[in-house]
């Protein structure tokens, strides 16, 4: 298989020197480490295979926002964008309304900046790292700090852009994001990938909650059906700290997000929730692992797919109560709809208990839309085909409407409006285009 690692050693990239001891540590244990295969249980149902090509070093872009169709949700605060993994100071716009919010690249930290990062980078890794960790490592040149300073309520949202633009041949990507919530602090933050390019993303961003901090975090994969996209998402929650974790992922060629949540501290709380859409040929996989490794501590999680034509989905989430996490309530649930019956969904709901008083629960289903629903729509005049979109949207709709950002959620529903009712339209016309904006824009 391509070293995927020849591309970032090839670029070039000027790199801080405070950052050569992790590239090197990360290139060791990268070239000591073996490609899953199929035959590993958390690689069962997702083949590497999209990655057995040559790839090049990812090209800078100064294509202007129109040209790159950068189509991003209307919020106001700091928002930082990368194109193709390099920062574009002409499409960012950082303000200074937030006193208590430090967000810096990691090639333009100071010195106590740096020190921090180096004391932080990896810590949310509490087991063994993943492999594309490794691989993040030993290609890390450039990352995002954010940090929440104790007792600071910041008013206005962080969105990170992470943004992919075709190229003449298919490149790899890095991003790293390091999260620091200190004490009795509260943020909302948003990473956006987005792009048209074929480009192999590996991304990793780390969340550490100190005791009373919250933070809302919202992950959005909106990029094209051609990317590939490895991930993972790593959080450390001590003492009464909040985490609200949002997911949603348009389908791609390759797609596999890792989450792990490790509650440190007693009287943490995760809400954990996730939508995956798939249509043609796309693959999605999300695994998850939430580690109870205290007492009275909760979580709640909820993912929900759609998956039609010939895609695939496989969700793996794994709850893991500790022996010593006593007065544990832990929820999952993940439910999945098929609009084709050439659709496939793996889905592995997993409970691992090892204390005796706990409240868990977790269950799965796969199931197809209701004939008797269709059927109601259908006699009140509403077409087989829209009817099954209108249906389809409601599957997900509550996960949508619980988010706390409500501009957030005014961009995502006509982008999944679109993604839903794209071959309908084509085929129907600008009237049922009509009759979808108005039912999922709001008045339904």
């Amino acid at each position: 298989m391509t070293d995927l690692l020849t591309p970032q050693l090839n670029s070039r990239p000027s790199v801080p020197e405070w950052l050569q001891a992790r590239r090197l540590a990360g290139r060791a244990a990268w070239y000591n480490s073996r490609l899953p295969t199929r035959k590993y249980e958390d690689w069962k149902y997702t083949s590497l295979h999209p990655l057995q090509q040559e790839f090049t070093p990812a090209p800078a872009s100064e294509a202007s926002a129109t040209e790159l169709a950068l189509d991003l949700p209307k919020l106001t605060g700091n928002l930082l964008v990368f194109v193709n993994g390099h920062w574009r100071e002409d499409l960012s716009s950082l303000t200074a309304e937030d006193s208590g919010l430090e967000l810096v690249r990691f090639s333009n930290a100071s010195q106590e900046q740096s020190d921090l990062i180096t004391e932080h980078l990896g810590t949310a890794l509490v087991d063994s790292k993943p492999l594309f960790a490794m691989l993040n490592d030993a290609a890390l040149s450039e990352g995002v700090l954010l940090r929440v300073r104790a007792n600071c309520r910041s008013q206005h949202p962080v969105q990170i852009v992470w943004h992919t633009s075709n190229a003449s041949s298919c490149y790899i990507t890095n991003h790293r994001l390091l999260v620091l919530a200190e004490a009795q602090s509260e943020a909302t933050l948003i990473e956006h990938f987005s792009g048209s390019a074929s480009a192999f993303t590996n991304s990793i961003s780390e969340l550490n909650l100190a005791p009373d901090a919250k933070l809302n975090h919202s992950r959005l994969h909106l990029e094209s059906g051609e990317a590939m996209h490895i991930g993972g998402v790593h959080a450390r929650l001590e003492r009464n700290s909040t985490l609200e974790s949002f997911h949603l992922a348009v389908g791609g060629k390759l797609k596999r997000i890792d989450i792990a949540i490790n509650h440190q501290g007693s009287g943490a709380h995760c809400q954990l929730d996730g939508v995956y859409l798939l249509r043609e040929q796309e693959h999605v996989d999300y695994h998850t692992c939430i580690e109870h490794a205290v007492p009275e501590c909760t979580t709640d999680e909820n993912f929900r797919g759609i998956v039609g034509d010939r895609a695939r989905a496989v969700f793996n989430g794994r709850i893991h109560i500790h022996p010593n996490a006593q007065n544990t309530r832990a929820e999952l649930s993940n439910k999945n709809l098929l609009t084709s019956a050439n659709a496939e969904v793996n889905t592995k709901p997993e409970l691992e208990i090892y204390a005796d008083d706990v409240q868990c629960a977790h269950g799965a289903t796969v199931a197809q839309l209701s004939d008797a629903m269709l059927h109601y729509m259908e006699t009140r005049g509403i077409p087989a085909d829209e009817a099954k979109v209108l249906l389809s949207y409601g599957f997900i709709n509550s996960l949508l409407e619980s988010h706390a950002i409500e501009s957030l959620h005014h961009y995502l529903k006509p982008l999944l409006k679109h993604y839903f009712g794209s071959v309908g339209e084509a085929q129907a016309g600008s009237a049922k285009a009509a009759v979808l904006t108005r039912h999922i824009g709001g008045e339904l």
